[in-house]
């Protein structure tokens, strides 16, 4: 190879190695420091630069974007000396790459050797339970104290979180039986007041079921004994109605029996007829032991004889009947309104709405018949041609 060409190569190789320290190109999100003959220069931003050769170099290169660091746990003593284990993560960023290059010689390690200090500090202030229960506080205390203490050190700490605290085993088995016992006493608790309620809710569903069953009962006895007075009151007026009607009745037999005996005219022969039929009914009985003939009884027997036409008479079965036996001229009794009631119905009457001592008060009386003695000796004077006047009433023997 001839000494030209080598020498070629050589000017092509320096070329190649002074344009590539040269030239440097900077990621987006991250930043270099460039030192020049072992002082700090200037900060690359994104982008191509071009540096020096062999006078500049690039110290480091920082990563601008938001950083997520975990610790290991951190034994921590409360304020009733109990340990527990602790994790933290801090989020944090560079916000000077100069300050994070010369200002800490390891941020990495400085801002775990703070967070543990001051987790220590603010966590021995409190105990176990204000420690677990209290994580939002002691996550602000810890950012603020970083935050302020890392500034010269060209970061910012975004925030701090606890990610777990751990108690000693047998603290945990401890906090364990006492919120068992805890959530045994609620469930107690919540029992007893479900049992509570459950009763007065019973309580006063069976008081509102007793009020509402004597009302039932109070309402069913006013119905009843309404129900029982209104039956006794149409029971009387019916039984006053029948009264009544058979008051009617009887009139109106006793009547009529009078007007076809008035009518009929009887003589001797039908007298005497009759007390012969009466004689049996006299003698009926078991108690009637003896039996005393009257005194007419030969002058009925006398009567009897002449009817059967001794001594030379007529029978009574030879008389011509005559116009006092005849029918009536009408064609007959008019019974048509011997069985209607004049009175208004039930509903319609004021004794509907009085006691029933009142309705029994109110009954009319019912017309007595003569006495048969009275009867008899009507009949006896009608023989005799003695006629009634209008009234019923036979005048007197003169």
């Amino acid at each position: 190879m001839e000494p030209a060409l080598i020498a070629l190569v050589v000017v092509a190789l320096l070329v190649i190695i002074v344009i590539a320290k040269s030239v440097t190109i900077v990621p987006q999100a991250q930043a270099k420091v460039v030192e020049r003959l072992g002082r700090y220069s200037r900060t690359l931003s994104p982008g191509l630069s071009i540096l020096v050769p062999f006078i500049d170099r690039v110290r480091a290169t920082i990563d601008l974007r938001e950083q997520v660091i975990s610790f290991p746990p951190q034994p921590v003593i409360t304020s009733d000396n109990l340990q527990v284990g602790i994790d933290t993560v801090v989020y944090f960023q560079v916000t000077d790459p100069r300050l994070a290059v010369y200002g800490i010689a390891n941020y990495i390690t400085g801002m775990e050797q703070l967070t543990t200090t001051m987790l220590r500090n603010v966590v021995g202030g409190l105990n176990l339970e204000g420690a677990l229960t209290g994580r939002d506080g002691i996550n602000s205390q810890l950012r603020s104290v970083l935050d302020g203490t890392t500034g010269p050190w060209g970061l910012r700490v975004a925030r701090v979180e606890i990610k777990a605290i751990d108690p000693p085993p047998s603290i945990r088995d401890s906090m364990e039986k006492q919120m068992r016992a805890d959530r045994d006493k609620r469930a107690i608790i919540l029992q007893a007041e479900g049992a509570r309620q459950s009763a007065i809710t019973t309580a006063e569903g069976q008081k509102a079921a007793a009020i509402l069953s004597a009302e039932g009962k109070k309402q069913a006895a006013i119905l009843e004994a309404e129900a029982e007075r209104q039956s006794r009151i149409l029971r009387a007026e019916g039984e006053r109605a029948a009264l009544f009607l058979q008051a009617q009745g009887q009139a109106k037999s006793i009547e009529t029996v009078f007007q076809a005996i008035h009518d009929g005219k009887p003589d001797q022969g039908l007298l005497a007829y009759q007390y012969l039929q009466t004689l049996p009914q006299i003698a009926q009985g078991d108690a009637n032991k003896m039996w005393i003939v009257p005194s007419e009884f030969s002058k009925a027997l006398e009567g009897l004889a002449n009817l059967g036409g001794a001594e030379g008479g007529k029978s009574w079965m030879d008389v011509e009947p005559q116009g006092n036996g005849s029918a009536p001229k009408d064609g007959g009794l008019d019974t048509s309104s011997w069985f209607e009631s004049q009175l208004p119905r039930a509903a319609d009457q004021p004794e509907a709405k009085i006691e029933l001592s009142s309705i029994a008060d109110s009954t009319p009386a019912v017309p007595t018949p003569p006495p048969l003695s009275q009867v008899t000796e009507e009949i006896r004077e009608i023989g005799t041609g003695r006629q009634p006047d209008k009234n019923g009433v036979l005048p007197e023997r003169g």
